[in-house]
């Protein structure tokens, strides 16, 4: 599917949807324990792929109208019959890859072509450190991986400038085994707050857990989990906070094209995430934003935005939404310490500094940061590619809504990841927007596999429009049926 967005106004009022990474770590927790009841879970392609590994591991899932219930293995895992399919959620095969060194068999991870390139080394050799199997199929630290446990606990050494992500499996997993875990961070930890976030969430579900040497996660030397713990949250339910890395996307439009009345984004309660930085970064950028946290309701006006500097060492999601309002603002906007951010989906840090040029934005890039130069851009529609990142989508079509003629994003499915719906929120708010799904050229010989939809188009030429493609295939096979 492709997007097609036009400079717009946005205003009323919008709510982001619940957060992903809660809703990850609570169903995974779920899953730990006996059963509990996830109320108001995002419900994508992402949180699904880590239900599917709670069913695999001898749990069930069940998806009502506004909750998940879940029936738990409770902490004894069993060994898959299949293969676990992470897809293209990293935080899926990173936090299962831990559960499953608690089996005791042989359980394979594997995922579509972009998470067989991201690193998830460092976690198996924490792994083997404590007693498991863990290797990579190709021998290079990527999946598909196999892991054979189960492991009894242990103190365990892991950098932590690569993904958090690594402590959060370690932690989840940790409270199970018998004698628990430590671990002792080799480099600083970077995300910092989304293991705040996993902390908070065991809290909830009744495990202790704790960081070693500070009161967060942010500076801590280690973390420590006793095992022998049980996951059981009060009133077997827990609810999942609004997601703030997707109401980036809200707020960034809020203040790049809202009009006299401005934009309310609703659902903002205060919570562990980091991502809420993007309210500071706005403010420090001179727009006009006011959060009430109580109400838990952001309202954000169209603003003259100034150039700023930020570091994105604890928050990589926002990169990309930062990196659409530099390009819109007076100055310069440089984001610090984002070589981590290269290790997403995409290479997060390339790939906008790419997009952004193509719409008209002056951008430098170095290994460590992303300096859009405000002053010497003007945004102008453009075909970009969405690189099959949820993140990038999103954060170009807001920067369609402040650039001169049509913008298109190619692969706009991919918000289905984090954000199901968003192209219609815009829509309502407002934008104009309009998404096409590609037709599959009826042509295409059904002998022929192996040969994605999008290496088909990129042979026929992308800016190719529908209904032109359309008349061609109908041309084509006249002519082969003649």
């Amino acid at each position: 599917m492709d997007a097609y967005i036009s400079q717009s106004r946005v205003s009323g009022s919008a709510r982001a949807p619940p957060s992903k990474s809660y809703t990850h770590r609570a169903l995974l927790a779920a899953g730990y324990g006996d059963g509990a009841t996830v109320r108001n879970p995002l419900v994508s392609a992402d949180t699904r792929a880590t239900a599917q590994a709670v069913e695999a591991f001898g749990g069930s899932v069940t998806e009502t109208e506004n909750s998940i219930v879940v029936e738990g293995f409770d902490g004894d895992p069993v060994v898959p019959t299949d293969v676990i399919n992470c897809h293209n959620s990293g935080t899926t095969i990173r936090l299962t890859t831990a559960a499953a060194s608690l089996a005791t068999g042989v359980t394979v991870l594997t995922g579509d072509q972009s998470l067989r390139s991201r690193p998830q080394g460092p976690l198996l050799r924490a792994l083997e450190e404590l007693g498991a199997r863990a290797e990579s199929t190709r021998r290079n630290g990527q999946a598909p991986l196999v892991v054979e446990g189960s492991i009894p606990g242990g103190e365990i050494t892991i950098p932590g400038d690569i993904s958090s992500q690594y402590v959060t499996a370690l932690l989840m997993a940790g409270a199970v085994t018998e004698t628990g875990v430590e671990i002792t961070l080799s480099t600083q930890l970077k995300s910092a707050p989304y293991v705040d976030i996993t902390l908070e969430l065991l809290e909830a579900f009744g495990v202790e857990a704790s960081p070693i040497g500070a009161d967060s996660a942010s500076g801590a030397s280690g973390f420590v989990v006793p095992g022998g713990q049980q996951y059981r949250p009060e009133e077997e339910s827990y609810d999942v906070p609004g997601d703030f890395s997707s109401m980036s996307y809200l707020l960034a439009a809020g203040a790049v094209a809202g009009d006299e009345e401005g934009l309310l984004v609703e659902g903002a309660k205060p919570s562990a995430q980091g991502d809420d930085a993007i309210v500071d970064t706005l403010q420090r950028m001179d727009a006009d934003i006011t959060w009430d946290r109580d109400a838990g309701e952001i309202a954000v006006e169209k603003s003259t935005l100034s150039g700023t500097e930020v570091s994105v060492a604890d928050t990589p999601d926002l990169l990309p939404t930062i990196a659409v309002l530099g390009a819109v603002a007076k100055g310069d906007t440089q984001i610090r310490d984002c070589e981590h951010v290269r290790y997403k989906e995409t290479d997060r840090v390339a790939a906008m500094a790419t997009a952004l040029r193509r719409l008209g934005a002056s951008v430098t890039e170095t290994e460590d940061t992303l300096t859009v130069h405000g002053g010497d851009s003007k945004l102008v529609g453009a075909e970009v590619d969405g690189r099959g990142d949820h993140r990038l989508v999103m954060a170009l079509a807001v920067a369609g809504l402040a650039a001169d003629d049509v913008t298109t994003i190619l692969g706009a499915e991919h918000v289905d990841v984090s954000f199901p719906g968003f192209f219609d929120l815009l829509s309502r708010t407002g934008a104009t927007v309009e998404t096409i799904p590609r037709p599959w050229p009826p042509f295409w010989p059904s002998g022929v596999v192996g040969v994605s939809e999008r290496a088909v188009w990129s042979l026929l030429g992308s800016r190719l429009c529908v209904r032109c493609f359309q008349l061609r295939m109908t041309t084509a096979n006249t002519r082969r049926l003649a």
